[in-house]
């Protein structure tokens, strides 16, 4: 044992028998077990359970933790004993041995005990899971919903700003019919709306924790009003909509609230690579690629090309989306290890929705930031395609029939003529009366 450790015995046995990645589970998750621990010392306290002096000392010991005083006293790897114990046991003699020192006593000394008193009324089967769910719903509302928020917002100020341009649409990557560069924003805002209203919705389940049903669900050793208690009292202390589990046996044996986010996560992921992407096309060039935008220059983009810049901020959002969806496909895996009445791989469990679940928010947030925010429209380079763009002959097809328009737009290609010159020599139609159909910002 080091000397200056605050853990004990069994936090050492689990370093020494899990040196298998140097993960550790986040500051979310330890921000959350320091709020399940003083938040469950108040309510044992309260139904004369635990000495007021020893629950004072608890309570201050975890909220310590929880605000990450003692971070480098909680060395066990995420790939430990698939409940989580060694996680739970290692906030308990923390929090234990802190509390000691409070009352006077020294570490090892043990005046608060690790599960008599820290533990009371609980297990690491409904601990684990609640702190999981708690330290989730921290990050959706504090990371998450305000980076996807920003983001909506800045789409919305650009499409409105740059609604009067035209552009060529595409659809296959092929030259299709106008849209306004506004429509074509609006259309991504109104993904990350959608988005951030379904994780909205989603943590309807991840507000629901497991605390109350210690072992396997029974609640054994646990007075039968502390897990709403307990929720209750975080309710209070995080001013989050936290409730009791409305099924222990379900909210310990299984992992489905945390994976029904997860596939949001993952399916939000697929939007924002779509949006980042699109950036990244949109800005190709500059000479030989679309050229549409042009992204704020932010760094050298070659160690051999002199004066290349590239699209570095969309490509990083894009890989941190292939990251999400890696993680999603974890969780989803560990869902399917809830073996009667628990799920044993909690652990890794927290470690991918609670990497998920930041990078995505901060992802959303530097792609508004640093991308959408303040690129450039090459107009110049927008106004040539329209006019010279053969699919415009569609506004002909309700005048002419698909047949005739379709042999404009072949004979406008093959002579890289404006689809209007083309049209008024194989039409009836007046030169206004072309001109009038097949102006692009009408047609958007």
């Amino acid at each position: 044992m080091p000397a200056a450790a605050l853990y004990g015995a069994q936090t050492q046995r689990a370093v020494e028998n899990f040196p298998l990645s140097g993960l550790r589970l986040p500051r979310a998750f330890l921000w959350a077990l320091g709020q399940i621990k003083a938040a469950t010392a108040e309510v044992n306290r309260d139904l004369g359970l635990l000495p007021t002096d020893a629950a004072d000392a608890i309570i201050q010991a975890a909220e310590e933790v929880a605000s990450g005083r003692w971070d480098d006293h909680f060395p066990v790897d995420v790939f430990q004993t698939g409940s989580g114990t060694s996680t739970n046991m290692n906030a308990n003699e923390v929090i234990a041995n802190r509390a000691t020192q409070l009352l006077g006593g020294a570490v090892g000394e043990y005046r608060v005990h690790p599960n008599d008193d820290v533990n009371r009324g609980q297990s690491s089967n409904d601990v684990i899971p609640a702190a999981l769910h708690l330290s989730a719903y921290h990050l959706a509302v504090t990371v998450l919903l305000p980076g996807w928020q920003q983001l909506e917002t800045t789409l919305r100020r650009r499409a409105a700003e740059l609604d009067s341009v035209v552009k060529t649409g595409r659809t296959h990557l092929m030259d299709a019919m106008p849209v306004r560069l506004g429509q074509e924003l609006g259309g991504w805002a109104h993904q990350v709306a959608q988005w951030r209203a379904r994780f909205a919705h989603a943590l309807e389940g991840l507000a629901e924790l497991a605390l109350g049903g210690t072992a396997v669900g029974t609640g054994v050793n646990a007075h039968p009003e502390f897990g709403a208690r307990v929720a209750a009292r975080l309710a209070e202390r995080t001013g989050y909509p936290l409730r009791e589990a409305a099924d222990h046996f379900a909210a310990q044996s299984s992992l489905d609230a945390a994976v029904a986010f997860s596939g949001h996560l993952r399916g939000a992921a697929t939007a924002l690579l779509k949006i980042a992407n699109d950036l990244r096309w949109m800005n190709s060039g500059p000479l030989a690629g679309l050229g549409e935008i042009r992204l704020q220059a932010l760094q050298p983009g070659s160690s051999i090309m002199p004066g290349k810049v590239n699209p570095v901020i969309p490509e990083a959002v894009m890989m941190a989306c292939v990251q999400v969806q890696g993680h999603d496909l974890t969780l989803a895996l560990t869902n399917q290890h809830g073996n009667f009445q628990l799920n044993v791989m909690l652990p890794v469990a927290a470690h991918n929705l609670l990497s998920a679940i930041p990078l995505l928010g901060r992802a959303a947030a530097l792609l508004a930031e640093k991308a959408i925010a303040d690129f450039e429209v090459r107009t110049a380079r927008l106004a040539e395609p329209l006019a010279r763009n053969p699919i415009l002959v569609t506004a002909l097809t309700p005048h002419i029939g698909y047949e005739k328009a379709a042999a404009i737009a072949k004979r406008a290609y093959a002579e890289g003529r404006p689809v209007l010159e083309v049209a008024a020599e194989m039409t009836d139609l007046t030169r206004e009366t072309l001109a009038r159909l097949l102006d692009p910002a009408s047609l958007t």
